[in-house]
């Protein structure tokens, strides 16, 4: 690796008080879940299913048609991982469960056609259970709020790099969200390897949930690290690596965050190239290691420490 993207944490928050609900209305939890997920940033450009950007869709439609009132949102766990999973908890009118349940069969299979090739579609899960129904929940005003920023929120790729069209510039993840008990939190991981879009899609989204009343913060900003096509220490790393395996190494940069970036923003002087191991979904619960490459890596590792210069 030669580059990387840097990264911006987003969080939006908002304390509200919350409202009896109707002692007469049924509750139900609806969970959607068995999706891929994924990392944020290497596999963002695949176009996978992000679970609290499905459920929007679902939960507003039940809102709009079926009196349904939100009670609580459980989506997501880590801000650089899609999340594949999120459930919420609706109260609506008894006599109105069952067209719930109706919903929730055609949104499923809504899903595993507009995922078709992308997701393990059998493998996706939407569903609802009987609960007993809370004693409070969202405002109906606070709620319809948060259901259009949610919706609203940008997901997904922004820009292709122009300059390496098949690389993510600029992307965001609308990772984490928890609605219940007086608050409503929301986490996102915006990435790119040019600043200037960083802090074009930072104010897209803090204007998005602004608009909902949510006080939204940044924190954790890191710069891209900048590739070196000419870099000495890439061209060495090359050279045994021919040697030791016979064929050219793969030079890339990915649209993730690297401690390079974070390391070359102290020392700017240094000559940085990053390897190692293939991995697949990091920082997922489908993260793992081709095992293949584990030994010509520790090879490439010891012979590079001994036969790096002086300088």
């Amino acid at each position: 690796m030669i580059g990387s993207a840097g990264g911006i944490d987003i969080t939006a928050t908002l304390d509200y008080k919350e409202v009896e609900t109707d002692k007469e209305d049924a509750a139900v939890k609806v969970t959607l879940k068995g999706l891929k997920g994924g990392h944020s940033g290497i596999e963002i450009n695949e176009g996978r299913a992000n679970a609290n950007k499905c459920m929007v869709r679902f939960v507003r439609e039940a809102v709009a048609e079926l009196d349904a009132r939100l009670a609580s949102w459980q989506g997501g766990n880590m801000r650089n991982a899609i999340p594949f999973e999120a459930e919420v908890v609706l109260t609506l009118p008894k006599e109105n469960v069952e067209a719930l349940n109706d919903m929730i069969a055609d949104w499923k299979e809504e899903l595993k056609d507009e995922f078709k090739g992308i997701e393990d579609v059998e493998k996706i899960e939407f569903f609802a259970e009987n609960v007993e129904t809370p004693k409070m929940e969202v405002p109906q005003e606070i709620q319809d709020n948060l259901i259009d920023a949610i919706y609203a929120c940008h997901d997904g790729v922004l820009r292709m790099a122009p300059s390496m069209p098949d690389i993510v510039e600029t992307s965001s993840n609308l990772a984490i969200i928890a609605i219940g008990e007086g608050k409503a939190s929301v986490k996102i991981l915006a990435r790119s390897s040019h600043d200037g879009y960083k802090e074009y899609i930072a104010t897209m989204m803090e204007s998005c949930f602004s608009m909902a009343g949510m006080k939204v913060e940044f924190s954790g900003s890191y710069g891209g690290w900048n590739p070196n096509p000419e870099s000495n220490i890439l061209k060495h790393v090359l050279k045994v690596y021919k040697e030791q395996n016979g064929v050219d190494g793969k030079v890339q940069a990915v649209h993730a965050g690297l401690e390079c970036s974070i390391i070359l923003s102290k020392y700017p002087h240094l000559d940085v190239v990053s390897f190692g191991p293939t991995l697949l979904s990091p920082h997922t619960q489908n993260e793992r290691c081709q095992i293949s490459c584990v030994a010509p890596f520790w090879n490439l590792m010891k012979q590079l420490l001994t036969e790096i210069p002086e300088k």
